[in-house]
């Protein structure tokens, strides 16, 4: 029988994440997400190493700890934290409680996993026949088109990118505004191939252990579980049938695909004003008479030079990942990778930085009105997932943070901006799903 662990963690993203690492190196995973709800669960189910955030919404992580040694005195313990940092913390946990590991978040779950391996070991298991089913991909020989009225997206002309030799370059350029699709006559959209599955990614329970679920609002949590964790793996939507595919290496974005056609290389290019549909129809038949990248066509033709091509390609992938903040339906699947995917050209951008400018960029007003409403009373949080150094905030931005002390309604807040209201309710919104901003209870 396989070993069992209890992992505990508020952030339910996160626990999706490490449970499913556990269980793909061979254990079995009990989850909570607050201290009463563990003590119940290890009682029914008396685990042989328990992993526990110190700050729970119920109680101190120290607390569950004394609460579980009870009943367990040997019971060996872990440690994560996102607020209680420093070597004397460490410190006393090893001291007080015996701990046998103590992480500071973003940790890299691969060392969580080998604390806890060297606690109890356990022969991993080969893959299910499930478990392999549960692979992602976005089929590029498909190109399919997005339902409904498109908006344009802003882009801004900087951007930091990895080529070959890990070389990183940051490279200015002018603000692009990427058009919806213009579909000419011309413009061929690929059948799907045959078998296909034409149907969503089913959908899990919600509980621990599940990689997929609905994405809903949760596409912030989801980067910040990746990045906390510092996991490389890929996150992988579907809306009907379109499918986008996020990579990441070491809990940060770097790459993305989608099989829609308005995300096509080309396809945007034409949408940010670089070539016109003609132009691009002309390359691409050229390219698929000769099996070659319309790319390459297009630097021979002059329509693109070969030192743009790492700009465009740069902001195409940006425009995909920034796109998913729009969808408010669909479904995720996580997974996880030893190794980042072998791309000759990678994205360097923080996902807090990402997570602000999307939901600015992508949350309708009455998607924003929805999850923050003018009566609530926001607080600063007391573990927040990023730290504010890590966030390019604007000089008014900076100027309110101060204000936000629970007193005030987000209504004050609005007229002491004097901003737009969805300029404000986009900043609130995004420092509340980068944790540090909460509502108040």
């Amino acid at each position: 029988m396989a070993p069992r662990i209890l992992v505990v963690d508020d952030n339910q993203e996160l626990l999706t994440l490490l449970t499913q690492l556990f269980e793909d190196a061979g254990y079995e995973v009990v989850g909570a997400t607050k201290g009463k709800q563990a003590v119940e669960v290890s009682r029914a189910q008396p685990p042989a190493v328990a992993v526990l955030d110190i700050l729970l919404p119920d109680m101190m992580g120290y607390h569950l700890a004394d609460a579980l040694r009870k009943d367990q005195p040997q019971l060996p313990l872990i440690f994560i934290t996102g607020v209680f940092k420093g070597g004397k913390h460490a410190m006393e946990a090893r001291q007080k409680y015996a701990a046998a590991g103590y992480f500071e978040k973003p940790f890299e779950a691969a060392k969580l996993l080998e604390a806890v391996q060297k606690l109890t070991p356990v022969q991993k298991q080969a893959p299910t026949a499930a478990s392999l089913q549960d692979s992602f991909d976005v089929e590029l020989d498909i190109d399919v088109e997005e339902e409904g009225p498109q908006d344009a997206m802003e882009l801004t002309g900087r951007i930091k990118v990895t080529g070959g030799d890990n070389l990183t370059a940051e490279i200015r350029g002018a603000n692009l505004t990427a058009t919806p699709l213009h579909k000419v006559a011309a413009t061929l959209v690929r059948p799907p191939v045959p078998g296909r599955p034409p149907d969503p990614l089913p959908v899990g329970g919600g509980g621990p252990g599940q990689r997929r679920g609905e994405l809903k609002d949760n596409l912030p949590s989801l980067l910040t579980a990746y990045y906390l964790s510092r996991e490389t793996g890929e996150l992988g939507v579907q809306r009907g049938k379109v499918r986008k595919v996020v990579y990441f290496e070491r809990g940060t974005p770097v790459f993305a695909l989608s099989n829609l056609l308005a995300d096509r290389f080309g396809q945007f290019l034409v949408r940010v004003g670089k070539i016109k549909p003609e132009q691009l129809e002309d390359a691409a038949a050229v390219a698929t008479a000769n099996n070659r990248r319309t790319g390459d066509i297009l630097v021979e033709r002059g329509l693109l030079k070969d030192t743009e091509r790492l700009y465009y390609v740069g902001q195409q992938v940006k425009a995909i990942i920034y796109s998913l903040f729009s969808w408010e339906d669909g479904t995720y699947v996580m997974s996880f990778k030893e190794k980042a995917a072998a791309e000759s050209i990678k994205l360097d951008v923080h996902p807090a930085n990402l997570i602000v400018r999307g939901i600015k960029k992508l949350y309708k007003p009455e998607r924003l009105r929805r999850m923050l409403r003018p009566e609530d009373r926001l607080i600063p949080a007391v573990a927040p997932a990023y730290q504010l150094h890590e966030v390019e905030l604007e000089r008014w931005e900076a100027e309110l943070l101060p204000k936000i002390d629970g007193n005030r309604t987000v209504g004050e807040l609005l007229a002491y901006a004097n901003r737009p209201d969805q300029v404000v309710y986009g900043f609130l919104v995004s420092m509340m799903s980068l944790g540090i901003l909460e509502q108040r209870t």
